[in-house]
């Protein structure tokens, strides 16, 4: 295995660190753990796309794009309140 070098903040690694000892794992195998965890975007539209078919199936879910922008903006806008931005 190869390693890789990122450049981060000190303050960001720090937390990383602390993270991972916290569940008993050196930084490289957290960070390993993490990147296996996560989806690129590619694989996120996949499995919307995925989602989506299935929903129109089962119940005729099928939004147009203006609807589905009307979506994605209310969610938006909740996340937003929730987060106080």
């Amino acid at each position: 295995m190869l390693d890789a070098y990122i450049r981060l903040p000190e303050e960001a690694k720090d937390r990383l660190a602390a993270i991972a000892a916290a569940e008993g794992l050196s930084l490289r195998a957290y960070l390993a753990r993490l990147a296996e965890s996560l989806l690129t975007p590619a694989e996120r539209a996949e499995r919307a796309e995925k989602a989506r078919a299935v929903l129109e199936k089962r119940n005729g879910y099928a939004p147009t794009a203006a609807q589905q922008q009307d979506l994605d903006s209310e969610l938006d806008r909740r996340l937003a309140r929730l987060t106080g931005q």
